[in-house]
């Protein structure tokens, strides 16, 4: 199976973003997973008055995944990811959160892409984004 463009994945953040819910900052996310069994999931962040309970894009993805049934037997937890594309204002990169970062190490991503300028940059998960994590191994 080939493995999509990573084009493919930032238009495929991009039209999630056109779903976001960002009433109070107007800082619209989206994102796409790409599961390693070739699948493409999008989520876009949505905020909330009481602004800590805001969710962002990759959250929502992942949590769509799991609560859609999406998510089925690929790995022990349940699913993995290939790369997660994340987009915000447009040709500016958008890094995932930390909190993000920690959800997306749970289910393996590999590679994290984002825009610069008119062109995508590729940043290796475990190296580049987030090094020496906490997982499932260190319980």
């Amino acid at each position: 199976m080939s493995q999509p463009a990573d084009t493919e994945l930032i238009e495929r953040a991009r039209h999630a973003q056109q779903r976001s819910y960002a009433p109070y900052s107007q800082f619209r996310v989206g994102a796409a997973l790409l599961l390693s069994d070739g699948r493409i999931l999008e989520g876009c962040n949505f905020e909330n008055a009481s602004y800590g309970l805001a969710i962002c894009a990759e959250r929502n993805a992942v949590g769509g995944a799991l609560a859609g049934g999406e998510a089925h037997d690929v790995g022990e937890a349940g699913f993995s990811i290939a790369a997660v594309a994340v987009v915000g204002k447009q040709g500016e990169p958008c890094f995932p959160c930390g909190a993000c970062r920690q959800v997306l190490r749970e289910f393996g991503c590999e590679r994290v892409i984002l825009e610069d300028g008119d062109t995508t940059r590729t940043y290796d998960f475990n190296t580049e984004i987030l090094p020496h994590s906490f997982g499932p191994e260190a319980l």
